[in-house]
């Protein structure tokens, strides 16, 4: 019988395992179906960094002197001279999956190739139905640790397309240079991942000669808001404001945040601009098309390609557009498994689609179990900009950990920011 199950192992359960190291009382497994820690490997594109600094690793706001820090890792590749002189507190992100790869195999509660295939209460634990290449086997749990991540959203209409050939923003890695053969590639989506992998294939057009398309919903091309102040929403006390909130306060405040949440980092709009601009010296022809205030609407395989159903929003103007390729850098949507879906008439919901979660990270259930089911995954709504930002993941897991040992010992938040959300009291 474990204390913890951890069902999906990305780099937030993956921080919860190397905290546990320091926590005795609590005994904890994590499993994943995958054969080793993968992170995102479709975009690690090079030259594309992480849009938060080096110190939201899995541990040093938990504990600076653990074993599991970035800075050790680097210490332990000898790479730590090399660190100092590059000066910069953004890391590729490829190096932070490889940190990540590093610290999930020092971490013998992390089971690899291990799928979780159902969960169930028994009243007084969860009874978990583990499948592996040794076959299946039954584990016991006081308490479950969903951190299951995200799947691609794909928000348009697809009619018969080949996956070689239109593609989720996640498998760029592994078709880029298939893609990269097409006579004319498209790029649809607004945030990070579509900037990066447009700023990608355009680097590669001078030698290749595709027409290059990128088409966005969004009204601009929004940088993000990289301001001190603003990024201070990205702390525990914003959560701890923003959980507060009614529902509906909640998820207005949400859209108000949307260049906190979805800009395009200052770097990679400069990239792109400069890369136009050289190009554009002496009246250089440029295959390229960059249209805002677009939604596809329907992708549809043609004779030569596919045909793209666009629709300008603003001036209501409906159009085609033709294209070889297509990549869907269209964000990703919160995965529920199925034996979760099971237990939907246990649970408390704020909305059809998004359950009530306590602010220590319990779904809330109608039975009032001391046995819980804590989540990482669909959260947005109850806990705001930063349910994915890997700079509060220790906060949230300190949270936890206090629920399981059922005292606070680990001071959760407290790290004073320079401005406050309310009035103080009178």
């Amino acid at each position: 019988m474990y204390d913890i199950a951890g069902i999906g192992i990305g780099p937030f359960n993956l921080s919860m395992a190397a905290m546990l190291e320091d926590v005795p009382e609590i005994s904890a497994v994590f499993f994943d179906k995958n054969q080793e820690f993968v992170w995102h490997p479709g975009m690690l594109i090079e030259g594309t960094d992480l849009q938060v600094p080096f110190l939201a690793d899995l541990v040093t706001f938990w504990n600076p002197k653990s074993q599991y820090t970035f800075l050790n890792y680097l210490h332990e590749q000898d790479r730590l001279y090399q660190f100092f002189f590059f000066r910069n507190f953004s890391i590729p992100r490829r190096e932070y999956n490889d940190y990540a790869s590093w610290a999930s195999r020092k971490l013998e509660s992390c089971r690899y190739g291990n799928e979780v295939e159902s969960v169930v209460y028994n009243g007084d634990y969860y009874e978990l139905t583990v499948a592996s290449n040794g076959g299946r086997e039954t584990v016991q749990a006081k308490h479950i640790l969903l951190g299951t991540g995200s799947v691609p959203l794909v928000p348009m209409k697809l009619d018969s397309v080949r996956e070689d050939d239109v593609f989720h923003s996640m498998e760029y890695m592994f078709k880029e240079q298939t893609l990269k053969e097409a006579d004319s590639i498209t790029v649809i989506g607004s945030g990070q991942s579509a900037a990066e992998i447009f700023h990608d294939l355009l680097k590669a057009q001078k030698e290749k000669k595709f027409e290059l398309t990128w088409f966005t919903r969004s009204p601009e091309f929004l940088q993000l808001e990289a301001a001190k102040l603003a990024q201070e929403v990205f702390s525990p006390e914003y959560v701890e404001y923003f959980h507060k909130l009614d529902f509906e306060k909640r998820l207005s405040a949400q859209e108000d945040l949307g260049q906190l949440r979805n800009g395009i980092d200052q770097k990679t709009l400069t990239n792109i601009y400069e890369l136009l601009y050289h190009r554009s010296v002496s009246g250089q022809q440029q295959k390229v098309t960059i249209q805002p205030l677009t939604e596809v609407q329907e992708i549809a395989r043609i004779d030569d390609g596919y045909q793209l159903s666009c629709r300008q929003w603003q001036a209501e103007q409906k159009f085609t557009h033709r294209s070889a390729k297509v990549v869907l850098a269209t964000g990703f949507k919160p995965y529920m498994p199925d034996w979760l879906e099971k237990m939907r008439e246990e649970i408390e919901w704020e909305d059809e689609k998004r359950f009530k979660v306590y602010e220590d990270l319990r779904i809330a259930f109608k039975d009032k179990r001391e046995n819980h089911l804590f989540t990482l995954t669909n959260i947005a709504h109850s806990h705001g900009t930063g349910a994915t930002n890997l700079g509060l993941s220790v906060y949230r897991n300190k949270k936890i950990i206090n629920r399981v040992l059922g005292e606070d010992r680990y001071k959760a938040s407290g790290h004073p920011i320079f401005q406050q959300f309310m009035p103080e009291s009178t």
